[in-house]
Formats: C-alpha cells, structure tokens, sequence
C-alpha cells in the first residue's frame, strides 16, 4: 500500500499506510506499546492501538480518523472553552486508568509529556469539533500528574508573548485545573516555568550534540520562541496564580 507522510515531522518522519500510521522504533517502543495495550484492556478510546513491529522495524498503530490541529489556523471550535476542558477531562482519565498500575512505576501516573493540540485528534460532538484521543506518546513515561496539566495549560492556551490577554489567559488557566479537578493548584504554574524551561534548554544542548532533531529545531528559531514563553509566563506568574485561588 502506498505510503502517505502525516504532518509534522519536525522529530519523526510519520507516514500513513492503510488504516495504520508508521513511525521510527525508539528505546522507548516497547513501554509505548504496554501502555497502549493497558489502554485497549481497559477499553479507553482515547489513544491509538499498538499493533507490533513492521518489517522495516516501526512501530505500527491504528490511524485515529479525524481532525488533528497541525495548522496555525484553526476552527473556533478548536481553542473553545469547551474544547479545552474536555482535554483537561480526558487526561485526567489515562491519568486515572495508570495510577498504581506497574506502568506507571513508583510515580503518581503515566504521563503523556507531549500534550498539545497538534497532538490531539478532535471529531465532531453536538456539531462542533471536540478532543477524543491524543496521538505521539513516545515519550510518555511514569510522572506527576501536575507535569501533563502545566503542559496543557502552555501548549493550548499558547502562553507567551502572543497572548493580548493575561487575565482571560488565567482564566482559562483555572478552566483546565477545575475540568481536570486539580486537588493542588500551587505547583502549577511552577510546573509550567519548569517545562518552557526544560525545553529550550533541552533543545539547544541537543542541537549543540548534534542531535539532527534538535539542530532542525534550533534553526527554526524554537529556542528563542520558547525563551520567550519562558519570560512571558514568569512576568504574569501573580495574574496567572491569583486565578488559581
């Protein structure tokens, strides 16, 4: 069957062939794939099915129909309030399907770390679009469940110089803890600080190894973008925290 490129690509070249996706084998494939299965057992639709190995050694899932928010532009629908709180929703529930499981090791839950709407496939719900299932959980590992809520609040809500305004960005902010049901909302914007910094600096001693990901992401300018997000978010921390209560 022919094989088709899916958008991104930054990091993995991910290809659609038939109704499965292929993607490069990591040294993570093989947790990938337990979880995913523990996702399947307990019947949670939120994720793909792992279906093994090919024969060029990637790993194979089940292609998730839908709309994926690669684009800059996107449908209203998309960036809703109601959009967003049902993605704090549905983390919570593969939060709460790997708490205390053997995945999930000596950590509060499995965490999907990657979490942003150009990883989410949303459907029609009531005719609007809707988050049902995130895709690229090759880096997902045993975490706290506040590292994927801070993630989401950074990457849906686009905190950083963009926003025109701080104080419906807190609001939206405390939509995601309340949809999640956050029990302790303090760690949370730290938690955001820690992951725009984790990641520029990430990204740029990547680069500077010569990680080819890395070098492609740093030349793109992601370093300085993220940088940015960094200082933006520290320079609203009080109007971002008094939203928190």
């Amino acid at each position: 069957m022919p094989e088709v490129p899916l958008p991104g690509g930054f990091v993995n070249a991910v290809v659609r062939v038939g109704d499965t996706v292929r993607r490069p084998a990591s040294a993570n494939t093989e947790y990938v794939g337990e979880l995913l299965r523990l996702f399947e057992a307990r019947g949670w639709r939120g994720a793909p099915r792992f279906l093994g190995v090919d024969e060029r050694g990637r790993e194979v899932l089940t292609y998730l129909e839908g709309h994926v928010a690669w684009e800059p532009r996107q449908p209203a629908a998309v960036s809703s309030d109601e959009s967003l709180a049902a993605a704090a929703r549905l983390v919570r529930e593969f939060h709460d399907l790997t708490a205390g499981t053997p995945a999930a090791g000596d950590q509060e839950v499995v965490c999907h770390n990657d979490l942003s709407p150009k990883n989410t496939v949303y459907r029609p719900a009531g005719g609007e679009l809707r988050p049902v299932a995130f895709i690229d959980w090759d880096v997902a590992a045993p975490g706290a469940r506040i590292h994927d809520v801070a993630h989401v609040c950074w990457q849906y809500l686009g905190l950083g110089p963009a926003v025109t305004d701080a104080s419906e960005a807190a609001r939206r902010v405390r939509l995601v803890a309340d949809s999640y049901a956050l029990a302790d909302r303090r760690p949370l914007v730290p938690a955001i600080l820690w992951w725009q910094d984790r990641c520029w600096r990430g990204i740029r001693a990547g680069a500077e190894a010569g990680d080819p990901a890395m070098v492609r992401l740093r030349d793109a300018g992601v370093v300085g973008e993220v940088r940015r997000a960094y200082e933006w978010v520290r320079g609203q921390r009080d109007v971002l925290e008094r939203a928190l209560g």
